[in-house]
């Protein structure tokens, strides 16, 4: 038996668990790319809602951002629960503020998934907007299967600082494909 984040014991893993994560990875994938793709892409006419931006692409752009930064501070809160990173102070603040940053870094990417999914649906125009819809169908997927892992027991080690590597790299890829596209292509800007 090895133990958790937590102190707790886990049983040894059980390959055919592992199973389960990837179907829930590949079928939200899936039904998020099917709804994306039946959507027919709206020029902006109506606006839902832009905050203080000055339009909803710079919108999306700066919430991604924030959630990218979240999810630079869930690697380094991962490493110290884990123990590759020594850093003060000790106790319980890492692992409640990765929780909690985790949770702000996914509602932060609630209104540019919106957008994009009902709004501009699966773009097929260009190789960049087809990896950036490609990356994000799969996004929510990793999300999902991250969660399942956190709520289940049996899985091995390693299997949750995989997960949050690939949620992170897929999360990083989308920012460079969205946020740092529209960046370098209209400059930075609210």
């Amino acid at each position: 038996m090895s133990e958790d984040i937590d102190g707790t014991e886990r049983r040894s893993p059980c390959p055919r668990l592992l199973v389960r994560p990837l179907l829930l990875f590949s079928g939200a994938a899936l039904v998020i790319g099917f709804v994306a793709s039946r959507t027919h892409a709206q020029p902006y006419e109506t606006t839902f809602f832009r905050l203080f931006f000055s339009d909803r692409l710079h919108m999306k752009a700066w919430l991604t951002t924030a959630a990218l930064l979240l999810g630079l501070g869930q690697l380094l809160t991962a490493a110290r629960i884990y123990g590759k990173l020594r850093f003060p102070p000790e106790g319980h603040l890492y692992p409640l503020l990765h929780r909690w940053s985790g949770r702000a870094a996914i509602l932060l990417t609630l209104p540019a998934a919106y957008h994009c999914v009902f709004k501009l649906g699966f773009g097929t125009y260009d190789a960049r907007a087809f990896i950036h819809s490609l990356l994000g169908a799969s996004f929510y997927g990793a999300f999902f299967a991250k969660v399942l892992i956190v709520r289940t027991s049996g899985y091995p080690i390693w299997a949750l600082p995989m997960v949050g590597v690939v949620l992170f790299a897929i999360l990083m890829a989308l920012w460079l494909t969205s946020a740092f596209w529209l960046f370098g292509a209209l400059g930075v800007s609210l």
